[in-house]
């Protein structure tokens, strides 16, 4: 055979043993589970018709990002400039902020929510309300829960309580100035009262926040959202409406950016334009009054070079400009500014995509900083990345100052050269020439700042929206919450766990022996057999003629004495002894010995409890004479044995008179004399003892027998006793012991089993019809 199917042939009685464990614990209390399922079963069912029922939608969208897209900053510059680029981390933060849902709020007008009255809780009026309600201020809108109205067809009117209200018209109400509008999205007919509640715009924003979710993702530039509503129509329209407000918003930054940088190309038109008109007014009034027209040819080449070294002072005049106007913005955004000046003119890129970053940062840490606490962690995360970005700038802007002086003064030295040259030219047409020279280069600037505007509003005419939708809002079908089946099986979960638990509980909590296992878990010595609680009070519960459960029992029992040796034929004596007094030991002793007798062997109960003795008193005898007055010398062994009435086999041996030293007068030498006398006699020598814990006796007798059975009662033995008997054996020997497991009650609700045990047997009435008592069906 192979190694695996021997694993798996042990694996499988392992398995049934706990499910079996399993069943014998639980299976009593069928009827609380049945019930309790029954009350959890009718409980999700009211649940699943009260709870409202929860759609969600959801949408998309792709946005530029400028470590994540395939965006090339190069391309169009100068539309770059005002367009810039965003972060997927900051975008999501934008669009979960409480400024976007107020917005959302106050368009939609979903401050005001309809409901209709249902058969077990109220149902969202979205579609069915045939009036909207628009509040003149939405923000002083206060609380309002409950407020029931009708709508008149006739003469559409809107009625709440004895008022009645026209369409399309602010009026003034107890509940605020409103105008209640035909409702875009009615499609059914109410079939039961409807009523509106109202809240403030930002107590709606805070109770629709919590159910939008904004995903972004490392690896792409894609948003996705989800919304979830009682009403699916209305959480499609919220995320529309969301997309639609953040591009709006997106677009205003955009625009704040590019008239800021128009505005200063206007200012510095206006300038150059002056200058211009003033050189063209000083050169005509110069020819008309000189006469100097015509420029000779060592002068038009002056002109053309000095033209060109002043066109690229012009330039370097330009870039200082900026740089000074950067500079000054840099400076007065530490005091709350929030648009940096335009960079057109600059030829460096590396200052013009750090002024982009500083610039979007900025405006992100505005939005944000709007919405979030100044401890958020990425707010402070964007402030850091500010921080660290000003200084780069700066540095780079002292960077481009010192080269642009320096080219500067290059180009100042080249103009001396030709200032030099225009010596040799005479006096008029050197004066021409200057005058030419600087209606040259303010032309020349002019153009660059006429084209650089066309360019800004170019750029400003392209500002549409940067992210594109790629869902628009959908729902679906089936609410996501509650889930039918999760209820139920949540339900049937809570149902078995609730008595499981408890029983289980009540079973830690419980320190006396309740099951068999807890035996045998907590000794070694095995149990040779089980008796049922017997009700009926009679000490005798073997009878000829009758076979009951319990006789079964010890029948059972009888049988089992062979598994500790004991027989007729040579090893007679056994012992019976408890932890406690009250554990039925004597009850046992007297029925095994009944039963015993019953197989036609000579039998003797032998009443060695000298200080609580109960058999006489089962047996309804009394006697004055026992073994005490044997063990004293008073009489002998035939003076004291008695044949009982329950049993012509039967004999007894009763206890006598009490001595004071009971433990002591067991070690008299005659004892083991009076033993050895009986077992040449009977059959069996059935002694009943004090319990072991108590009292030694047990202790002085087993040694002399040949077993020892020990009675443990269930639901009164404490387990600590059967826990310290092992350990006790060590040193104070009982020998060979056999546990008799007594007094099981039944678990639960079962009748026809004990429950506590391993629930064998049948019992027969005196007609001899079987009557099942174990989990089994006769056969």
């Amino acid at each position: 055979m192979q190694p695996g199917n021997q694993n798996r042939k042990a694996i499988k009685p392992q398995e049934k043993k706990i499910l079996s464990e399993v069943m014998f614990k639980y299976l009593p209390y069928w009827p609380v589970f049945v019930i309790l399922i029954a009350m959890c079963t009718a409980g999700a069912w009211f649940y699943l018709r009260t709870a409202p029922r929860i759609y969600e939608s959801s949408a998309s969208i792709m946005i530029k990002d400028e470590s994540k897209g395939t965006y090339d900053p190069q391309i169009n510059k100068d539309i770059d400039q005002l367009t810039g680029t965003k972060l997927i981390e900051n975008e999501v933060e934008v669009l979960q902020s409480k400024t976007l849902m107020n917005e959302v709020v106050k368009n939609l007008h979903v401050y005001a929510s309809f409901y209709e009255d249902g058969e077990m809780a109220p149902k969202p009026a979205y579609n069915s309300s045939p009036v909207s309600i628009e509040a003149s201020n939405p923000d002083a809108l206060k609380k309002v829960k409950k407020v029931e109205f009708s709508f008149s067809d006739t003469d559409s009117m809107v009625t709440i309580g004895s008022n009645k209200y026209p369409l399309n018209q602010f009026v003034t109400t107890d509940y605020g100035v409103l105008k209640f509008t035909a409702n875009k999205n009615f499609t059914t007919k109410a079939e039961n009262q409807l009523y509106f509640s109202l809240k403030s715009t930002r107590g709606a924003s805070d109770a629709f926040s919590p159910m939008l979710k904004v995903i972004g993702t490392k690896v792409s530039t894609v948003i996705s959202m989800t919304f979830r509503d009682e009403v699916p129509e209305r959480s499609e329209e919220i995320l529309n409406e969301l997309i639609t407000v953040y591009n709006k918003v997106s677009v205003a930054d955009k625009n704040k950016l590019a008239d800021s940088t128009i505005a200063f190309l206007d200012k510095r038109l206006e300038f150059v334009k002056a200058e211009l008109q003033d050189i063209e007014s000083k050169s005509q009034t110069y020819q008309s009054t000189q006469g100097a027209v015509n420029i000779g040819e060592q002068g038009a080449l002056y002109l053309k070079s000095t033209g060109e070294v002043d066109q690229k002072l012009g330039e370097i005049n330009e870039q200082l400009a900026v740089l000074d106007d950067v500079e000054k913005s840099l400076q007065s955004k530490e005091s709350g500014a929030s648009i940096a000046p335009s960079t057109l003119g600059l030829k460096d890129p590396l200052l013009t995509d750090l002024l982009n970053k500083l610039t979007e940062k900025e405006l992100s840490y505005e939005k944000l900083k709007k919405t979030t606490g100044e401890n958020n962690p990425v707010l402070t995360s964007i402030k850091s990345e500010i921080n660290k970005l000003k200084p780069s700038v700066l540095e780079n802007l002292r960077n481009q100052r010192s080269n642009l002086e320096a080219s500067k003064l290059n180009l100042h030295s080249a103009n001396n050269t030709y200032s030099s040259m225009l010596q040799s030219i005479p006096k008029k047409e050197k004066d021409l020439i200057e005058i030419k020279r600087q209606q040259t280069i303010k032309s020349n600037i002019y153009a660059f700042l006429l084209e650089r505007r066309e360019a800004s509003a170019l750029a400003m005419m392209s500002n549409t929206d940067e992210s594109r939708v790629i869902d628009r809002a959908h729902s679906l079908p089936e609410p996501v919450t509650p889930k039918p089946g999760m209820i139920y099986m949540v339900a049937f979960i809570l149902a078995i766990a609730l008595p499981a638990g408890f029983i289980a509980g009540k079973g830690m909590l419980n320190r006396k022996i309740a099951f068999r296992q807890e035996i045998e878990d907590l000794t070694s010595f095995p149990i040779i057999g089980e008796v049922m609680l017997d009700k009926s009070k009679d000490p005798l519960v073997i009878q000829e003629g009758k076979r009951t459960f319990i006789a079964e029992q010890f029948r059972r029992i009888r049988t089992s004495l062979a598994y500790l040796g004991v027989n007729h034929a040579g090893k007679k004596r056994v012992l019976v002894t408890s932890s406690l007094s009250g554990e039925g030991k004597s009850f046992v002793a007297l029925n095994l010995s009944l039963s015993l007798a019953m197989t036609g062997k000579k039998v003797i109960l032998v009443e060695l409890d000298l200080a609580n003795p109960s058999l006489s008193s089962k047996l309804d005898v009394n006697y004055e004479q026992g073994v005490s007055n044997y063990l004293w010398g008073e009489c002998e062994p035939e003076e004291v044995i008695k044949r009982t009435t329950a049993n012509n086999n039967l004999f007894f041996l009763p206890a006598g008179q009490l001595p004071d030293n009971p433990s002591e007068l067991l070690m008299n030498e005659r004892l083991p004399e009076l033993l050895n006398y009986l077992e040449e006699i009977f059959d069996y020598v059935i002694i009943d003892s004090a319990p072991a814990t108590l009292l030694s006796d047990a202790y002085v007798l087993s040694p002399m027998c040949h077993a020892t059975l020990y009675v443990v009662k269930h639901k009164f033995t404490p387990k600590v006793y059967i826990e310290r008997l092992e350990q006790e054996n060590s040193v104070n020997q009982l020998m060979n012991v056999g546990i008799i497991f007594n007094g099981i009650q039944s678990r639960g609700f079962t009748k026809n089993g004990y429950g506590y045990g391993y629930g064998y047997g049948y019992i027969h009435d005196n007609s001899g019809k079987k009557i099942r008592k174990s989990g089994k069906p006769a056969k």
